[in-house]
């Protein structure tokens, strides 16, 4: 395992106070390693847990040919180009059974979608476009190719292939597709454990009675709710106050539990030093100055075996932080392939003001106009303590390090909450 100094002398131009957005994702990567202990769950509890190995299909899906429609099966040789081809039905073949006839030259069988080829044929048309008088069966010319809506076996897996390889996060797509493999198992790597808790004498948790010049915590359920929704066992260690012995027991509680730990407030300049210090003492930490906004300050490194992400105290750097930097440093610990981040292409709607030599993360609206172009506005006020807009948007606008002046219509890149899957 790597010294944070160590990790530091590989990445060219390292400097701490003032490191790009790029450079604390390049860090992070070699900071962290995937838990190693796996499990076996029932398919309905796989969704988001990692794969832990290959899994290999047992069988071919589907299991056989068969029809992708309801119509008629027949011979696509006998097909010709300048007249329609008549054919006699002499059976039905249904989903779930062979069909145990023949059928012989000139004939066709009519089929139910799903099920098996009868052998010798190859062709299904669609029933919408086979004229039908009796057993007589008129296909047009020129509506089908041999071999039309005809399911291969194995054209979805093939048996002794990797189905699914290993550090694929399971999605419902996923966990379906083990489900058609006649699984019940699947071995995946064990829940992550990550222990959180704010710090600060400001803060209030809920229940306490209002004071002034204090707030209540939102940090700690927001951060909560992004590893819940990641899929980590969260360890919920609620407010800490800025005592040395109170947060010297948290983090070595925390140290003793949980695979990584977060923390909200105290690690920037000329706030109280008492998280900083008890960072230190106890671990292997470095504190950074990020070139980003909303956030900049930010501690890593090792507390005993855990890592540690110490997170600014405004509500939305905390969770602009997580999501650019924390959460694929931690789908990386859960041993799931990490990509890099898919971004949504969409075009400003308005002028904003950016400087080059930091990253900026505006909180967008995306929308898709009566043209079929999608179109990003800000939410207006981009404070960082303005949480209320981070719930009014569907995205993160993100405006790159050496980005300048974005004009109305300019195409910028948006990190989106979240999808459908």
């Amino acid at each position: 395992m790597k010294t944070l100094a160590q990790i530091a002398a590989q990445l060219q131009g390292y400097d701490p106070q003032a490191l790009s957005a790029d450079a604390v994702g390049e860090f992070l990567s070699h900071l962290v390693v995937p838990v190693r202990e796996t499990e076996s769950v029932g398919v309905f509890e796989a969704l988001g847990r990692v794969l832990a190995n290959d899994l290999v299909s047992p069988i071919s899906v589907p299991p056989h040919d068969n029809s992708a429609m309801d119509g008629y099966a027949f011979d696509g040789a006998q097909l010709r180009t300048d007249r329609p081809l008549v054919l006699e039905a002499v059976g039905t073949a249904l989903a779930g059974k062979a069909w145990q006839g023949t059928a012989a030259a000139g004939q066709c069988v009519k089929i139910m979608t799903g099920a098996i080829m009868p052998a010798g044929l190859d062709t299904v048309i669609p029933q919408e476009f086979a004229t039908v008088d009796g057993t007589r069966i008129t296909i047009p010319a020129n509506v089908v190719q041999p071999g039309d809506n005809r399911r291969h076996k194995g054209e979805d897996l093939h048996e002794g292939r990797p189905a699914l390889l290993q550090g694929e996060r399971l999605g419902p797509a996923a966990c379906g597709l083990v489900a058609s493999l006649g699984l019940a198992q699947v071995e995946v790597r064990r829940r992550l454990k990550v222990a959180y808790f704010s710090t600060g004498d400001e803060i209030l948790s809920l229940g306490e009675p209002p004071r002034e010049g204090a707030v209540y915590d939102s940090n700690r359920y927001t951060v909560h709710a992004m590893l819940t929704r990641l899929g980590c066992e969260v360890v919920d260690m609620g407010v800490v106050r800025d005592e040395p012995a109170l947060l010297e027991a948290a983090f070595a509680e925390a140290a003793r539990k949980a695979d990584a730990i977060i923390t909200s407030g105290g690690v920037s300049v000329g706030e109280a030093d008492y998280t900083k210090a008890m960072m230190k003492k106890l671990g292997d930490v470095a504190f950074w100055r990020i070139a980003m906004r909303p956030g900049r300050p930010m501690a890593v490194g090792r507390i005993g075996e855990s890592v540690l992400f110490g997170l600014p105290g405004n509500p939305v750097a905390v969770m602009v932080t997580f999501l650019a930097f924390v959460r694929p440093a931690l789908l990386k610990m859960m041993g799931a392939r990490v990509t890099a981040t898919p971004y949504l292409r969409a075009l400003s709607g308005e002028a904003m003001r950016k400087k080059p030599g930091r990253t900026e993360y505006q909180r967008g609206i995306v929308t898709r106009e009566a043209d079929g172009s999608l179109r990003v506005r800000t939410t207006g006020n981009q404070g960082s303590g303005v949480l209320s807009s981070m719930v009014q948007a569907n995205g993160l606008i993100v405006l790159h390090h050496a980005q300048g002046n974005v004009a109305p219509g300019d195409a910028v890149d948006v990190m989106m909450f979240e999808g459908p899957l």
